[in-house]
């Protein structure tokens, strides 16, 4: 199975290495300012001639948004714009125009409504001290070098690694991984380089096929799953909130930038940010690995892996619970299990949104009208059942991968919840199989098989 996988290695820069990777990066960031203002120009120029009356064929001839026309269009102008270019890598300048002409395309798309989500916005200009410097590799010499602890970039020469790049180099040196592009990148304080490599990975099975489990994420567990095991949230930006308060207040005593001013920041600023920056970057380390190792473990142990659609983004808009929202990563540890398992010849199944798995009872199937937050346990009313509020809903997830059969592809339909539960009184509602919405008759879908209960819904 081939695939396109990232490895990314810390950096250890000289002085000198570091300069000429800046220099890169902001010819990066000229030439992606060049051609956007470009852009711009040609944009507003077509908008006033047309208010003009001017008719679309004699119009400004308009810029060419692909990659293609933009570099171009760079390669007549670099020599009065940038005549200092032949100091750097051509890779650095085709860098920032390629970023442009990406966000050129999301921009469209969105509009257009061929992209979903977010609406994206129109490109900005990259400032010199906000963005992060960048600059992206694709032809020239890209390796790794023999000892696994240096490599090889277009015109930055030899590079020595902080931690060996032993993984990749075994997959360059048996023929199963080919270099396609390798992006330096500042994050945090420290230079990383990162390889995106086309993989042939090998076939793997999961420890157990057959097995099912059920992930409940949460805030005081991190996950819950169905076998009752209990993954422990670390809680990493709690722990470090002490330390960056601390930082905080230290920053907010010197002398920052003033944009309405024009104000520089002072060295002092600049190193009080820096140690700031690296707190942060450290949390962020700690979370990927936590999550990198459960997500690792679940895929290659079970066959088959259920976890909920949750709208996290809605869910941060609660200000007393954002915070330790965004700390655990649900959506992060979806995004790792969805190619992970594929990675490990499993199969991930993701639960319709509105399926009510906290308030369905997982003995006998009664679904609760209320089950408020505060609530930690779960007492079913009709069969007497007293359980763990988060492992009732790992074992209705787990429940849900024998629905799968003809769910197909997308989220799978929680049992033919498809909207919210809402209390306006109960009504006998029969399950049939083949079925796929709530109708008038008390009909409730539930593919696969046929289970007789009573649900309160709304209608």
């Amino acid at each position: 199975m081939k695939t396109i996988q990232a490895y990314r290695f810390a950096l250890d820069l000289t002085a000198g290495q570091e300069r000429e990777v800046l220099a890169h990066a902001g010819a990066a960031r000229v030439a992606h300012n060049w051609a956007l203002a470009r852009v711009k120009a040609v944009m507003d120029q077509r908008t006033a001639e047309r208010s003009y009356g001017v008719p679309d064929k004699l119009l400004t001839p308009s810029l060419p948004w692909s990659l293609a026309g933009l570099r171009k269009a760079w390669n007549t102008a670099k020599p009065e714009v940038a005549p200092w270019w032949g100091e750097v890598s051509k890779e650095a300048f085709n860098s920032g125009l390629d970023a442009l002409a990406r966000g050129l395309k999301h921009w469209t798309d969105s509009r257009n409504g061929a992209r979903a989500g977010r609406p994206v916005r129109f490109p900005r200009f990259k400032s010199r001290r906000r963005t992060t410097p960048s600059v992206r590799f694709t032809t020239g010499a890209i390796r790794v070098e023999p000892d696994r602890m240096h490599v090889v970039l277009p015109r930055l020469g030899r590079l020595k690694l902080h931690e060996s790049a032993r993984k990749l180099a075994r997959r360059l040196d048996n023929g199963t991984a080919r270099t396609m592009s390798a992006t330096v990148r500042r994050d945090g304080g420290r230079w990383r380089v990162s390889f995106t490599a086309e993989v042939d990975r090998a076939e793997r099975v999961p420890a157990r096929p057959a097995s099912v489990v059920g992930v409940d994420v949460g805030i005081k567990n991190l996950a819950v799953l169905s076998t009752g095991e209990l993954v422990d949230n670390p809680r990493h930006l709690a722990a470090a909130q002490q330390r960056m308060r601390a930082l905080g207040r230290a920053l907010s005593r010197k002398t920052g930038p003033d944009r309405r001013t024009g104000r520089r920041a002072s060295r002092r600023w600049e190193r009080a940010a820096a140690r700031l920056g690296r707190v942060h970057a450290r949390v962020a380390n700690l979370r990927r690995d936590g999550l990198h190792k459960l997500t690792t473990r679940l895929a290659t142990t079970h066959g088959t892996v259920v976890v909920e659609d949750l709208n996290v983004t809605g869910m941060l808009a609660n200000r007393k619970l954002a915070r330790r929202i965004a700390d655990a990563g649900f959506a992060e540890i979806r995004r790792q299990l969805a190619y992970k398992t594929g990675w490990n010849g499993g199969r991930l199944l993701v639960a319709d949104r509105w399926y009510p798995s906290s308030k369905t009872c997982s003995g006998c199937g009664t679904v609760k009208t209320k089950l408020f937050l505060a609530e930690r346990a779960f007492t079913c009313e009709a069969c007497g059942l007293l359980i763990d509020r988060d492992r009732n809903a790992a074992l209705n997830l787990a429940a849900l991968a024998a629905d799968a059969g003809t769910a197909g592809s997308g989220p799978v339909a929680g049992r033919g919840a498809d909207q919210k539960t809402r209390v306006r009184g109960q009504v006998a509602v029969k399950r049939q199989p083949g079925t796929t919405s709530v109708d008038q008759t008390g009909t409730v879908p539930l593919q696969g098989r046929t289970i007789d209960r009573v649900l309160t819904q709304a209608y």
